[in-house]
């Protein structure tokens, strides 16, 4: 999917000579929680989001450095950080530079954006206009959509167990050399020894998400690799394995 598969339109946007009241006005009265900010010319100058209003003086939550660190930052990152607690002006207090996307960026590419650079929400950009916002909430409702639209399929019992196998030889994790599959009427049984109990919950979701999957059951016992002690799937300990 791309990013204009999902982003919310029309958008609300904030000059930045607005003032702060005006803009939160927007914010509440639309359930947004954050305003590109865009010139006369409809040209993008960066984001005012509730992070941005996080610090502020009339709430006296403005930021208080300790004397250490305020003489290491400098006046100029201190004269900043006044601006940013008492500015009236929208200008005065976004973020700007936001980081943009474009209308046919893939969705992995808009979610590596968001956890690099930890925003929640981000510009879709034509011709330097902006044409939507995509936010966390705009991939929850996707999802969403994914889920109803998804149609169960009924697969044997040979069909189960060879696709849960193919899912763990392409993942990196599976200890497929040390685990086995059955599968009886829809029901998956999963034997054999992993050395990280992740590797348990990890192998348990492969098989859920297998369609015509009536129960898991987990037989896997988990093999301390430093001692060689065998800890069954019912948590009781055996003896070190021979050898």
């Amino acid at each position: 999917m791309e990013t204009q598969d999902v982003m919310s339109r029309p958008v609300f946007s904030i000059a930045p000579t607005d003032s702060l009241d005006s803009a939160i006005r927007v914010m509440l009265h639309n359930h947004i929680s954050g305003l590109p900010v865009v010139d006369a010319e409809g040209r993008l100058q960066g984001m005012l989001t509730e992070g941005d209003l996080l610090r502020r003086a009339e709430t006296a939550t403005q930021r208080q450095r300790p004397r250490w660190l305020a003489f290491l930052l400098g006046p100029g990152r201190l004269a900043d950080d006044y601006v940013h607690a008492h500015g009236r002006k929208v200008g005065e207090i976004m973020t700007p530079d936001p980081v943009t996307v474009a209308e046919d960026t893939p969705l992995e590419h808009v979610v590596s954006l968001m956890e690099k650079h930890r925003i929640k929400r981000v510009p879709v950009m034509r011709g330097g206009k902006v044409m939507g916002i995509i936010s966390r909430a705009n991939l929850l409702y996707a999802l969403a959509s994914i889920a109803r639209e998804a149609k169960p399929v009924k697969l044997d019992d040979r069909a189960i167990r060879n696709r849960l196998l193919a899912e763990l030889e392409g993942q990196s994790w599976a200890p497929t050399r040390s685990i086995d599959v059955v599968v009886r009427d829809g029901i998956v049984q999963l034997w054999g020894t992993i050395t990280d109990e992740r590797e348990r919950q990890a192998t348990i979701v492969a098989a859920e998400n297998i369609p015509g999957v009536k129960r898991i059951e987990d037989h896997l016992a988990w093999v301390d690799p430093m001692t060689g002690m065998v800890v069954e799937s019912d948590g009781q300990a055996t003896c070190p394995l021979a050898g």
